[in-house]
């Protein structure tokens, strides 16, 4: 199994990279650039099929999709709020295809392309956001968790899930995924210092998608997230994060060494917010429109189709066919959404527990009185 080095060269060639208002573009594992040319990187081969490229792609444009639908549906005012994933998606979608079936992911509230790679169905995370329910989804049966609001909170549930894994023998692993604002949080720290004292099977995913909230990358950290790593004695990695491809091949490495008992890894996919924070945030405020420009230019969707299209992996059917895929997509998403059904204000003890207890079916039997005191 190839060795998760400390650090890595390459070079992100796109155009005004080095424009003053962007960070200076760092160090990082590259196979495919923005413009969609294949390149190669000596730690980090990648052997894809056609057939696993187009579903790479198909997997972009629908989660794309999936999220500007809910995004205007929040507009509307069907939903509460909504954090979207815009610019992210090859991050989400490349970390989670190179899940296996009995690795466990545990996701922020960000995470929707993870979630679609684990078969969780988008309506079910709609209902979350719409005030329904807390997660309609079982984690057990997905390998994905319940999303996570308490920033860094999930890192503690991940490595404690490894350890588990551990003390079990399972030839699994567990992933959090996390933001660059997160890793100021104690709870991170102390997640990778107990994944590190028992080499807990984990891998730790920060998007550093540039800003926390509102707080720009170089304002949070005096040094590249992926060296901290090296603190806790174990590897970290940066990657591309707007390359699909380069973010499978790094996870699925990541994620091979923690199966094999060589304990974590921390990733640090370098991407970018396209959007809010969420839709009660207002960008514009904080960052300037010509660096939402910059990267645009390294878009994660069109960097694959670019390639699909100049090696002649994909035509005009298929990229027509996958459109009209996202557009029924939208359509499924934006009635499922309005013919939702309030759910029953006593659903809220259902599942407190595994178990019904006294207590807890003394406070439903309060509630129900207190609603028939309405009707009176």
């Amino acid at each position: 199994m190839t060795a998760v080095p400390e650090a890595q060269e390459m070079v992100d060639p796109v155009p005004g990279a080095h424009a003053p208002h962007l960070p200076a573009q760092p160090e990082l594992v590259q196979l495919l650039t923005p413009e969609g040319e294949r390149v190669e990187h000596p730690e980090y081969s990648l052997d894809v099929g056609d057939d696993e490229l187009r579903a790479l792609y198909r997997d972009l444009v629908l989660v794309r999709r999936w999220d500007v639908e809910a995004t205007a549906l929040q507009r509307q005012g069907e939903l509460g709020i909504w954090a979207s994933l815009q610019g992210q998606e090859a991050a989400q979608i490349g970390a989670g295809r190179a899940l296996g079936e009995g690795d466990m992911a545990f996701p922020t509230y960000r995470e929707h392309g993870v979630a679609w790679t684990r078969g969780v169905d988008p309506l079910d995370v709609i209902s979350l956001f719409r005030g329904n329910d807390l997660g309609g989804w079982d984690p057990v049966q997905t390998g994905f968790n319940l999303y996570t609001v308490v920033i860094g909170a999930q890192c503690l549930h991940a490595t404690g899930y490894a350890m588990g894994i551990q003390r079990d023998d399972a030839e699994a692993a567990a992933i959090a995924f996390l933001g660059d604002g997160a890793t100021s949080q104690g709870e991170v720290n102390e997640a990778m210092i107990w994944a590190a004292t028992f080499d807990a099977p984990v891998v730790f995913f920060c998007q550093n998608n540039q800003y926390a909230i509102s707080v720009p990358i170089e304002r949070q950290s005096k040094v590249p997230l992926f060296r901290r790593a090296a603190g806790f004695g174990f590897p970290g990695v940066r990657v591309d994060g707007n390359d699909v491809l380069a973010v499978l091949a790094v996870t699925r490495a990541a994620l091979a060494r923690a199966r094999e008992g060589s304990g974590p890894t921390f990733i640090e996919a370098f991407t970018y917010r396209m959007g809010a924070h969420t839709t009660s945030d207002d960008p514009t405020r904080y960052r300037l429109a010509d660096e939402l420009e910059e990267w645009k230019l390294r878009d994660p969707v069109a960097r694959v189709k670019a390639y699909l299209s100049r090696s002649g992996k994909a035509g005009s059917e298929f990229f027509a066919g996958v459109e009209a895929e996202s557009d029924e997509l939208a359509a499924r998403i934006r009635k499922g959404t309005l013919e939702m059904p309030d759910p029953a204000g006593t659903e809220m003890f259902d599942h407190v527990y595994a178990e019904q207890t006294e207590e807890i079916a003394a406070q439903r039997a309060a509630f129900l009185a207190y609603q028939e005191g309405f009707q009176q």
